[in-house]
């Protein structure tokens, strides 16, 4: 994705830019499903690559599947397919029919449906699907975000490399127009002891200081922490401190 977004991978990565979220605000359904249906024919006499169960990353990605994000959906999983560590993929379906998952995902081995029988949440559904992991790091994506090449093992190997409990940076907005505005956040770069990050939020009216779908983290940190709060709204906010307080330290990527 970064080449056809005309950006340079150093800085994208570097930084810890990410993740780049979709615009879903405007674009008809039909512009959607035709781009959808554009993603799957790209991929048709790709061969799949099957997972063995212990991947080095886990991604989880709550979904309800609308037709409008189903597009972006195999956006997501392309760019997956693009990433340069073993994955897998780890699908919560939040109260809807494995029938409406894309057939190029269901015969994919590095995806992982969990459905639920009924909607749940955002943050309960991501709960559910921890229990299906299986690597020793896992991070969140949502069903309308793209993961530019190296986002995942940018993160991991910096993390492994000075035995940190989680690694996280930037997330950018990517718009119709093919721009990017960049989100970022108030924790600064560099290590950060368990406890601090939830610091550099100054008021309840503020920003977060870390944006949490950028958080890749040790599974074992993300269990021991409780995982996501049981709320209607609101549940990553909750999600980032209790990761962040556990006895490891932290980094969020620098700058350069």
């Amino acid at each position: 994705m970064a080449s056809d977004l005309g950006l340079n991978v150093a800085d994208m990565y570097v930084t810890g830019h990410l993740i780049g979220p979709h615009s879903t605000q405007s674009g008809a359904v039909e512009d959607q499903l035709s781009s959808a249906a554009r993603t799957v024919a790209a991929m048709e006499g790709r061969s799949l690559v099957h997972s063995a169960p212990d991947a080095e990353v886990a991604v989880i990605t709550p979904t309800r599947l609308r037709p409008d994000r189903i597009a972006y959906l195999l956006d997501l999983y392309a760019s997956l397919r693009d990433q340069d560590v073993s994955w897998r993929w780890v699908l919560a379906l939040d109260g809807v029919s494995e029938g409406g998952v894309p057939e190029v995902l269901r015969s994919d081995a590095r995806v992982k449906v969990v459905a639920l029988p009924r909607p749940v949440g955002a943050g309960a559904a991501r709960n559910f699907a921890v229990n299906e992991v299986t690597a020793d790091w896992l991070t969140t994506s949502d069903d309308d975000d793209v993961l530019p090449a190296q986002s995942l093992s940018v993160r991991l190997r910096y993390a492994q490399e000075h035995d940190l409990g989680w690694c996280a940076g930037w997330s950018a907005d990517l718009h119709l127009d093919r721009s990017i505005t960049t989100w970022r956040c108030s924790t600064p770069p560099g290590f950060h002891a368990p406890g601090d990050v939830w610091r550099h939020w100054e008021s309840p009216d503020a920003t977060i200081p870390i944006g949490p779908t950028t958080l890749l983290a040790r599974t074992e940190l993300v269990r021991a922490s409780g995982g996501y709060a049981a709320l209607p709204q609101g549940e990553d906010y909750a999600y980032y401190p209790g990761t962040s307080r556990v006895p490891r330290r932290s980094c969020r990527l620098p700058t350069q």
